[in-house]
């Protein structure tokens, strides 16, 4: 059976599994998301439409788009036998000023709510919602 282990180290909490890092203070924040479309030109233009503040960076050397997010890169990527497009897995939560809105924007774009809305902490609500190509897109926020 797997126990967690956290601990505090100056002030931080740290897991087995990042304790060098919290040592050093470096810390792992993220960096890109993939999502794996079955077709990256339909995937690029739906998800520009869903992130419109996201600017396009073109990578030369890959032959590769990808959506700049304030340094955060959404990357497009095409579906194959490793890794499939849908909803097996890991779910990215987008923080959102209104949740309710947002929620509105993303199913005008084509996306299907999938789970929720519902109540978390801090007067917080999440809710998760089904891209066009079977990907899930997590959203928490103030719901009004």
């Amino acid at each position: 059976m797997f126990t967690s282990q956290w601990f505090r180290f100056g002030g931080w909490r740290c897991s087995p599994l990042n304790a060098a890092l919290c040592g050093r203070r470096e810390f792992m924040n993220p960096a890109a998301v993939l999502v794996h479309v079955p077709d990256v030109e339909k995937g690029l233009d739906w998800y520009q439409k869903a992130f419109p503040e996201a600017t396009h960076v073109y990578h030369s050397d890959f032959d590769f788009t990808a959506l700049d997010l304030n340094g955060f890169s959404i990357e497009i990527v095409q579906a194959d036998e490793k890794v499939g497009s849908g909803k097996n897995g890991t779910v990215l939560y987008w923080s959102v000023n209104n949740l309710s809105k947002s929620l509105a924007y993303l199913e005008a774009l084509g996306a299907k709510l999938y789970r929720g809305p519902m109540e978390i902490e801090n007067g917080l609500s999440m809710c998760q919602v089904e891209d066009p190509f079977g990907n899930l897109i997590g959203l928490r926020g103030k719901a009004t």
